[in-house]
């Protein structure tokens, strides 16, 4: 049966590993939408790469590469990088599609997370102020790009870490844009660690990326297998 896609140059590319928990939730949000979606996955366990709809390729772990697979192994002239945990949310077609006639510029989401926390709005606020002072958005609030922007900021680095500010830091503000719609990602990591705990962690995280220490280094100490 001939489906007729909302946004027929769109393909998305979603990095995944050990993804089965909130996968399906963002499969759904994107719905028949897009012309083509990708799962880039890196040796999941856990059932996360038996999808039989969607397209899987297998790629080197770490989220860098796997992107960087995924947009190689793509079709359609527009990109929507996004991550396994994270649900665009409704008008998020019309806000794309509105975005598709501006090439030269990459757009991300309004960051939104799914828990009803005074710590989770805190947190929504402070992203806000991020990207809206050091235009500095974070790959959970998703990265629309047209290929040929991409390929003329050199590609999607392959790092295991960092590779989100890395490119936004390529762009510059004057080629980043916000959307008008919110994407939601899942909060269970501020949860499980602590709203502030996690924070820290990912500010200290950046600041040590900024100073120049590898990529590689950092991947290990963020996944807390530092040697």
């Amino acid at each position: 049966m001939r489906i007729d896609r909302a946004l027929p140059g769109l393909s998305v590319v979603i990095p995944t590993l050990n993804a089965a928990a909130t996968l399906p939730a963002t499969l759904a949000a994107l719905g028949d939408a897009p012309a083509e979606i990708i799962l880039a996955d890196g040796g999941s366990q856990d059932g996360t790469a038996d999808w039989r709809d969607i397209r899987i390729i297998a790629a080197s772990r770490g989220r860098g590469t796997q992107i960087g697979a995924a947009v190689a192994a793509a079709q359609g002239p527009w990109l929507l990088i996004l991550h396994a945990d994270t649900q665009v949310q409704p008008g998020w077609v019309a806000a794309v599609r509105a975005a598709m006639g501006d090439p030269g510029r990459a757009h991300y989401f309004r960051f939104l997370l799914d828990d009803p926390a005074p710590a989770a709005r805190r947190l929504e606020r402070a992203v806000a102020w991020r990207c809206r002072i050091f235009a500095l958005p974070y790959g959970d609030q998703g990265l629309l790009i047209h290929r040929d922007l991409l390929a003329a900021i050199g590609g999607v680095p392959t790092v295991p870490l960092m590779e989100d500010v890395a490119l936004v830091r390529a762009l510059g503000r004057r080629r980043l844009a916000a959307l008008p719609v919110g994407a939601v990602t899942s909060a269970a990591r501020w949860q499980r660690e602590g709203y502030l705990r996690r924070s820290a962690k990912n500010l200290g995280i950046l600041a040590l990326w900024f100073l120049g220490v590898p990529p590689a280094t950092l991947a290990r100490w963020y996944r807390g297998r530092r040697r």
